[in-house]
């Protein structure tokens, strides 16, 4: 566009030059006819102020009137060349102003990639919505393969370890789990979903009130959270999470033994479905309210809710969290609830050793009136974690859980039982780990299956050496393989 104004300048410049050295002999008539179009060929239209006609041009003049011909003349080409200068003028305005609308069309498309700057009132565009001011991204992947075998010295027929959870299959390999997770930190608004498959997710859901179908069987977590900046921390979960009791956890690689304990399997819950808050106090407490459907059930199997607290206190040598559930959990009816404490000591001193004390109380209550009925279940557990190496490790665990009902493990009858378990473990690289793990478990109950020694009459019919439910202890040897993957840290 500059190119071209140029241009026109240079044309009105060089006609006003002409027309101040050249008058007189433009004023000069053409003694041809064929060059006043040629002369007059490079003006498109003539000025609304011109009457002269170019045919007078070419008439010769007498004599007598020459000088006064010659004026005249003169004053029309003057005319003419004003005239033409003040059309080239309007030219000229018209392209700047058309150039300058095109520029302020283009610069926006090629300023693109800068922040726009804030639109004007009134426009459209400053009735679009602000966009928010968190961001879905990004996203952190995480997961697991976890496999095993594990060999039980009682041969039980089931082929199934009894108490142990996950790692439940006897005497063959067998898949624990595989978990995909992906997750979000809120800011203020993030999620959390974990989706899998394998004995454990079969187990997790193994107590849901209403068959479980589809992909749900296969959620372990799957919430929205909520943290508000102008609320200094607290923050509110939404969906299905896992339980805030325990001293252990579903991932085999974030606990230190191989197996889960009894009080992990057997006296506390495996994930909630409701609400959950959680909101510092101070530099070393951590406290949370919890509203619920109740125990292990993604649909509630009445209509009370269960309410959970939890608080826990941080320092740098030992952590403490407590935890209360209570609240209706018999099916069909909110008459009767169950409650359960669950206390977490963990110890971390300075050195290769770590260890927690874990203890849990709870009860269950039936019916009403003189016809109530309460089930307790209690016990303790701990573990040493002595890391020895960057890459070997070694944890023993002892426990005791006493079930007087029968309530938690299902013998109707009291029962107490007792297990202690070395655990060996051998991280290959970094994500992958594997554990040998020795257990023993022992009851006052002949709780144990024995017998799938094969012997044969010289028939076809099996019999098996032992009964089920015969054996008051049961041995287990398992190799476990963990390769598991996750953020950067």
């Amino acid at each position: 566009m500059g190119g071209l104004e140029m241009i026109f300048r240079s044309g009105c410049c060089c006609i006003l030059l002409g027309s101040l050295l050249g008058v007189p002999a433009l004023g000069q008539t053409s003694t041809t006819s064929n060059e006043q179009p040629a002369a007059s060929a490079t003006q498109p239209a003539q000025a609304s102020g011109s009457t002269t006609n170019p045919q007078q041009e070419s008439t010769p003049q007498s004599p007598g009137t020459g000088t006064q011909a010659a004026a005249t003349a003169e004053d029309i080409h003057e005319r003419k060349l004003l005239d033409r200068i003040e059309q080239l003028e309007k030219r000229l305005a018209e392209l700047e102003a058309r150039g300058a609308a095109s520029t302020t069309s283009v610069a926006p498309a090629a300023a693109a990639p800068a922040p726009a700057a804030a639109p004007a009132a009134g426009t459209p565009a400053a009735q679009e919505p602000a966009p928010p001011t968190w961001s879905v991204g990004p996203i952190d992947f995480s997961g697991l393969v976890d496999g095993y075998y594990s060999f039980n010295a009682n041969h039980p027929a089931s082929q199934y370890n009894q108490l142990y959870n996950f790692d439940s299959r006897a005497n063959q390999f067998s898949l624990n789990m595989v978990k995909l997770s992906m997750a979000h930190a809120a800011d203020p608004v993030g999620f959390q979903v974990d989706f899998g498959f394998g004995r454990a997710f079969d187990i997790i859901h193994a107590s849901e009130p209403n068959p479980t179908e589809g992909i749900l069987r296969n959620i372990e977590q799957a919430y929205v959270s909520v943290k508000p900046s102008q609320l200094k921390g607290l923050e509110f979960d939404l969906g299905q999470f896992v339980t805030s009791a325990g001293a252990e956890v579903i991932e085999t690689q974030s606990n230190w033994n191989y197996s889960r304990s009894l009080l992990f399997s057997w006296a506390i819950p495996y994930y909630h479905f409701g609400l959950r808050t959680s909101f510092p106090v101070g530099k070393h407490f951590t406290g949370g309210v919890q509203v619920v459907n109740g125990w292990n059930d993604t649909e509630d199997n009445n209509s009370g809710k269960t309410i959970g607290v939890t608080g826990t206190f941080t320092y740098t040598r030992f952590a403490w969290t407590n935890t209360y559930y209570g609240g209706p959990e018999n099916p069909g009816t909110n008459t009767g609830w169950r409650h359960l404490y669950d206390s977490v000591l963990l110890l971390t001193p300075k050195g290769k050793f770590n260890a927690y004390l874990n203890f849990d109380y709870g009860q269950n209550t039936t019916g009403s009136g003189a016809a109530a009925f309460t089930a307790k279940w209690y016990g303790l557990a701990g573990a040493l974690h002595y890391q020895a190496t960057s890459k070997w490790a070694i944890t023993p665990r002892l426990e005791w859980f006493a079930d007087p009902q029968g309530f938690a493990t299902g013998t109707g009858v009291h029962q107490t039982l007792k297990e202690g378990t070395i655990t060996g473990e051998y991280k290959m690289v970094e994500g992958l780990l594997a554990r040998l793990e020795y257990r023993h478990d022992w009851s006052n109950q002949p709780f144990f299956e024995s017998g799938s020694t094969l012997i044969t009459d010289g028939g076809f019919t099996p019999n098996y050496f032992g009964l089920p439910g015969t054996a008051k202890s049961e041995d287990t040897v398992t190799l476990g393989v963990v390769a598991f993957f996750g953020p950067k840290r």
